[in-house]
């Protein structure tokens, strides 16, 4: 049996680790080879990224890709991890009686380009060492701001709950941006503390959730279909590409570089790494996609003068 290799979109269910989602996939699909790109919280669910085999080395220009997220926000009280997980920090503050009114100025603060400090227990390494393991240990954890862009952030709903008004967001935001960290800000800037009670990520870059399968837990069912996604579709959606004929392929395969017959074509929804230059071309510093006849990525390339020079090579039997 020749190993997997492509992009698996998972529905992540609440409660699960992104890594109990590798591990689990790792198994049904008979490879070691899968990673992903971006974890999600155990409390949060929706759209988790997969690189299955030669899919791990693509997962690179699927990370800083910008994310779309469902999310409550409670307001009333704040908690050590912002979000529900946490323990209280001080006492439950009324802010049932809190007006959508009120919500609009502190809400325009969080949106745009911002310096957000990250949430404590985040992956970030401190010293070499995660910060929610610090945390955990007991440790004060002070994390420096950093820049994300918050381009949308909009109220869908609300309700309250005793003492609390539960907030619901839509929110789409960078890489690298923290949702409870805009919770526990929005919280602050109202005075009544906030934390996350739900959250839910439904696209990454142009890929909707509607695009994932559910991957079942060890125990639930081990004959599950996990449809791989080709590399060549996937690298078309979020970079620029290039079609070249078989001899290119052939030779990009064993790491030549070949003539520049056509220019790259930049995806409908170009992202920053696929901008476009003034003139419309690919820079040289650019990476690009190359795809053979039957749309199948055979390696990342960069102009050289008239040339493409590899990159990166798909080896032939990887190609998808």
């Amino acid at each position: 049996m020749s190993s997997p290799h492509g992009i698996q979109f998972v529905d992540k269910a609440e409660g699960r680790t992104s890594h109990d989602v590798v591990a689990r996939v790792r198994w049904l699909l008979g490879t070691k080879k899968v990673g992903h790109a971006g974890t999600l919280d155990p409390m949060a669910t929706g759209l988790l990224i997969l690189g299955v085999g030669q899919g791990t080395r693509v997962l690179t220009h699927l990370v800083g890709l910008d994310k779309t997220y469902t999310a409550t926000i409670r307001l009333g009280l704040a908690t050590t991890t912002d979000d529900r997980e946490g323990e209280p920090l001080g006492e439950v503050q009324e802010a049932s009686g809190t007006a959508l009114a009120d919500l609009e100025g502190p809400l325009a603060g969080l949106r745009g380009d911002i310096q957000q400090v990250p949430s404590t227990v985040s992956a970030i390494k401190v010293d070499g060492k995660r910060a929610y393991a610090r945390a955990r240990a007991g440790e004060a954890v002070e994390l420096a701001a950093r820049p994300v862009r918050i381009s949308r952030l909009e109220v869908t709903g609300h309700r309250t709950e005793g003492p609390f008004l539960d907030v619901d967001v839509t929110v789409t935001c960078s890489s690298g941006t923290y949702v409870r960290a805009l919770a526990r800000d929005l919280g602050t800037a109202l005075g009544t503390g906030g934390h996350l009670t739900a959250l839910r990520r439904t696209e990454v870059g142009p890929f909707p959730v509607e695009q994932a399968v559910p991957v079942p837990a060890r125990g639930e069912g081990d004959d599950v279909d996990l449809p791989l996604l080709g590399l060549g579709d996937i690298a078309r959606q979020v970079m620029a590409s290039v079609e070249v004929d078989s001899a290119a392929a052939a030779d990009l395969g064993h790491g030549k570089q070949v003539p520049r017959s056509s220019e790259a074509r930049l995806p409908a929804a170009a992202t920053e790494q696929a901008a476009p230059r003034p003139d419309g071309q690919a820079g040289a510093e650019q990476l690009v996609a190359a795809l053979d006849g039957d749309g199948r990525l055979c390696a990342m390339v960069r102009a050289a003068g008239e040339r493409w020079r590899p990159q990166l090579v798909i080896p032939p039997d990887a190609r998808c």
